[in-house]
C-alpha cells in the first residue's frame, strides 16, 4: 500500500545524514516561515487565539514566537500554524498548490522544543514533512483544489510526518499510523477564501495540530487505516478525481522537493504574483500609472477564479484581488505589508486604475497550470503606445529563486518591526547555524514584541 512505501522513506530520512543542499534549504524554509509568522502576531487571528487559549498559555515547553509565552505542543502548533498563514507571506509548492511551511514547520517546531531536540533533528523532520506532503498534494491536483484548500487538507500529512519523525525517529510503523490518522482529519474548504473571515488562516493551524496529535498518538500505539489514501472511500476518492498516486512516491529519498519551493516576494495570494511581476517590469521600463489608458492581464483560469475580485473592501479581500495588487504595484512600486493598510485600500489612484483593467483567461496559460503560474500584462498608454510583458514564472519560483540574501532581507523587513532589528538579525544568524545547536537555544519564547 502507498503508506508502507511513504512511511519507509520517512523513517529512513528521519535519521539519515541528508545532503548539504537539502539541509540548507530546510534552513531557508525555517527562516522564511519565521518571516511570515512574526508579522502575523500583530494581526488577526493571533490575538483571538491567544484569548481563546489563555488558560493553556505558559504551561508547556513549545514556544509561541513573538508572543513571549509557551503552550503544549498541539496548541502551539494550532496557534503558530494559523498565525504564520495570516499575512500571506508563506512558502508554496507549486505542483501541489500548497503552502507546506505553515503546517509542517509549526508541528515540527512544537515537538522539537517539547522534546529538547537538536536543530539537525528539527531540520530532518521538516524535510520529511515537506517531501511526503508535497508529493501527496501533487498526486491529487488539480481536481482537489476545485473545492479544497490544500494547506488545510494535505498539510495534515506534512504535520504528521514531521511529528512522527520527532516522536519516534526511524520507526516506520509510527510514521505510517501517524499519516493514516492525519488523513481522516484532513479538511479545509475553498469557500473560506471568499470573505474576510479568519477561517482560511485556521486551516493551516488545524493541519499542524492534527499532525502533532496524530504523531503523538501513533507513538503511543494509536493505529490508522493503511489505505487511507487510495482506498475505495479514502482521501483520493473523496477529495480528488482520478489522482495519480505514482506521484506520491516518485523520487522519494532521491529527488528532494524542498529544493524547489517558491518563497514569496509579494504579500498576497500567489496566483497574482506573475501579473505583479509583469506590472513591475513595465513600471521599470518607464510606464507610470497616471499615463495608463488601459491594461489587460491574461492568466490561467484558476488565478481569475480565486483573485478576480474588482471591488475588495477589506485587507483580506485585497490580498485576493488581482486587480487591486496589480494596480498597487503600478502606483506604489511594490506589494508588501503596507499595501493593505486602510489608507492604501482607499487610495483613489489605485481604485481608478483598477477600473481600466481587464482580466482574461488564456487557454495556453490555463493548460500549463499548476506546474506553471504564468501571466501576461499588456498596457496601452494615453499616448497610444502598447507595452507587454510575459512572466512565464514568478520571482521566488525555482526558476528565479530568492537568494539567501533576499531571504535575509525579507526576514529583517517582516520580523524586524516585531522583534527589533538587533534581535531579528541575531535570530536570523542563529537559524543559519541551526544544525549545530539545540532548538531551544533559539529562545523563541523569550521574545517580547516591540511596542
Amino acid at each position: 500500500m502507498l503508506l508502507d512505501t511513504i512511511a519507509a522513506y520517512g523513517a529512513q530520512d528521519t535519521r539519515a545524514r541528508l545532503p548539504d543542499d537539502v539541509i540548507h534549504h530546510a534552513k531557508r524554509a525555517f527562516l522564511d516561515w519565521l518571516a511570515a509568522l512574526y508579522p502575523g502576531t500583530r494581526t488577526q487571528p493571533c490575538l483571538q487565539l491567544l484569548g481563546a487559549h489563555g488558560a493553556e498559555l505558559g504551561s508547556g515547553r513549545s514556544s509561541l514566537p513573538g508572543c513571549a509565552t509557551t503552550a503544549f505542543p498541539a496548541t502551539a502548533a494550532w496557534i503558530n500554524g494559523s498565525v504564520s498563514h495570516a499575512v500571506e507571506f508563506d512558502d508554496i509548492y507549486r505542483d501541489a498548490i500548497y503552502h507546506p511551511g505553515c503546517p509542517t514547520i509549526s508541528a515540527a517546531l512544537a515537538l522539537a522544543e517539547d522534546a529538547d531536540a537538536s536543530g539537525l533533528e528539527l531540520l530532518n523532520a521538516i524535510v520529511v514533512g515537506y517531501e511526503i506532503s508535497t508529493r501527496i498534494g501533487a498526486a491529487v491536483q488539480p481536481a482537489h483544489y476545485r473545492y479544497f484548500h490544500t494547506t488545510g487538507t494535505v498539510g495534515c500529512f506534512g504535520g504528521a510526518a514531521a511529528a512522527a519523525a520527532l516522536c519516534a525517529p526511524g520507526d516506520a510503523g509510527v510514521m505510517l499510523h501517524a499519516l493514516a490518522t492525519a488523513g481522516t482529519f484532513a479538511s479545509g474548504l475553498q469557500q473560506a477564501f471568499r470573505s474576510d473571515a479568519m477561517s482560511k488562516a485556521l486551516h493551516a493551524g488545524h493541519a499542524a495540530a492534527v499532525g502533532v496529535r496524530a504523531g503523538q498518538g501513533a507513538a503511543h500505539g494509536i493505529t490508522g487505516v493503511r489505505d487511507i489514501l487510495e482506498g475505495e472511500v479514502g482521501f483520493g476518492a473523496a477529495l480528488a478525481h482520478e489522482p495519480d498516486w505514482s506521484l506520491a512516491v516518485e523520487g522519494l529519498g532521491a529527488r528532494y522537493n524542498i529544493l524547489n519551493i517558491t518563497q514569496k516576494n509579494h504579500g498576497c495570494c500567489g496566483h497574482t504574483f506573475a501579473a505583479i511581476d509583469g506590472a513591475l517590469a513595465l513600471r521599470q521600463r518607464g510606464v507610470r500609472a497616471d499615463d495608463i489608458a488601459s491594461l489587460r492581464v491574461d492568466a490561467y483560469q484558476t488565478a481569475l477564479d480565486v483573485t478576480g475580485n474588482f471591488v475588495p473592501a477589506t485587507a483580506f479581500e485585497a490580498k485576493f484581488s488581482l486587480p487591486y495588487v496589480v494596480a498597487h504595484a503600478l502606483v506604489h512600486g511594490s506589494v508588501r505589508l503596507d499595501a493593505f493598510e486602510p489608507q492604501r485600500l482607499q487610495d483613489p489612484r489605485i481604485r481608478q486604475l483598477m477600473q481600466k483593467l481587464e482580466l482574461r483567461a488564456d487557454a495556453a496559460l490555463t493548460a500549463g497550470f499548476p506546474k506553471m503560474r504564468a501571466a501576461r500584462v499588456t498596457i496601452t498608454t494615453c499616448g497610444g503606445q502598447t507595452l507587454e510583458h510575459h512572466s512565464p514564472y514568478r520571482k521566488g519560483d525555482p526558476e528565479s529563486p530568492l537568494s539567501d540574501a533576499d531571504l535575509n532581507d525579507k526576514f529583517e523587513e517582516l520580523a524586524g518591526p516585531v522583534l527589533g532589528r538587533a534581535r531579528a538579525r541575531a535570530l536570523r544568524d542563529a537559524v543559519w547555524r541551526l544544525d549545530a545547536m539545540p532548538v531551544r537555544a533559539l529562545r523563541l519564547a523569550a521574545d517580547m514584541p516591540q511596542p
